[in-house]
């Protein structure tokens, strides 16, 4: 599977810190994490041995996982580069993950400087590296916040998110990643139902997300070797896929593989294929 996601704390665009106790954060380095497991497919540095050695397991099992794990955070560039490009300027990434540059903002900035981005997750690991995300351009905003993709009205009303978005005008949701690790037949549709139905008009739905379709044998090792390694996930089909996005204008080229999704000249993801990529991924916007 791929993913990006203690005490209650937020931090803001300064770096300084509120709301929390000064209790320690455990952050448990004898045992892997899904998170320091994709910035290690990702070549990135926050990964210990348990990590790396539950990474070599998944990669055992199934090993396109590197493979995929990198085409899904290409594709995480190629949409929010498109969605600044056609005027976004708000984005709201939930389940941020341990930072790998370039970030989700750097892209939408170096787009529209003035972009304004709030990053979300509930992980003590992603918050003790979260400075690394509030480095924003002078004339946009970067915040952080503390909060459960799970319960999106809480984290929709986190003063984080209210002082730097304005709910009002219309917000880029960006949900790669994340929803494979959200089991249960119906429960992540109805987060993210409830995120759109937050969000007004012109809003937009980026979401990337694990499926069993190409190689349900592979895929299925993949969970398991996951499961074992104490991160739950559920694969999804493209019809579960489809559903996250009813009601909503679909940006062309539609639902399709991460790999495929507007890919950029000479990307090196050319010889890929679907069952290596093993991600669906789409846009979608608000009518």
């Amino acid at each position: 599977m791929l993913t990006k996601g203690g005490v209650k704390v937020s931090q803001t665009v300064d770096g300084t810190t509120g709301g929390a106790d000064d209790s320690a954060v455990d952050l448990e380095l004898d045992r892997a994490h899904s998170a320091r497991m994709y910035d290690y497919y990702l070549g990135g540095h926050t990964n210990f041995p348990a990590d790396r050695e539950a990474a070599g397991r998944a990669m055992a099992l199934f090993p396109s996982v590197l493979v995929a794990a990198r085409a899904n955070r290409e594709f995480m560039h190629r949409a929010t580069r498109f969605l600044a490009t056609i005027g976004m300027r708000q984005f709201l990434d939930v389940g941020t993950g341990i930072p790998t540059s370039p970030n989700l903002h750097e892209v939408a900035q170096d787009v529209a400087p003035e972009s304004r981005v709030v990053y979300a997750d509930n992980d003590p690991i992603v918050l003790a590296h979260a400075q690394a995300l509030l480095r924003s351009h002078p004339a946009g905003r970067t915040a952080y916040v503390q909060a459960d993709a799970t319960d999106p009205a809480a984290l929709l009303a986190a003063p984080e998110v209210k002082e730097t978005l304005d709910l009002g005008e219309p917000v880029a949701l960006s949900l790669n990643a994340l929803l494979h690790f959200v089991p249960g037949e119906h429960r992540a549709h109805e987060i993210v139902e409830y995120f759109k139905d937050a969000l007004p008009s012109g809003s937009t739905l980026a979401i990337s997300h694990v499926t069993p379709d190409f190689d349900p044998e592979g895929i299925a090792r993949l969970t398991e070797a996951y499961r074992a390694s104490g991160t739950p996930g559920q694969a999804r089909t493209r019809e579960e896929f489809t559903r996250f996005f009813s009601g909503w204008e679909l940006f062309e080229p539609g639902i399709t593989t991460s790999h495929r999704w507007r890919p950029d000249p000479g990307q090196a993801f050319g010889n890929v294929t679907d069952a290596e990529a093993a991600c669906y991924a789409a846009v979608a916007r608000k009518p």
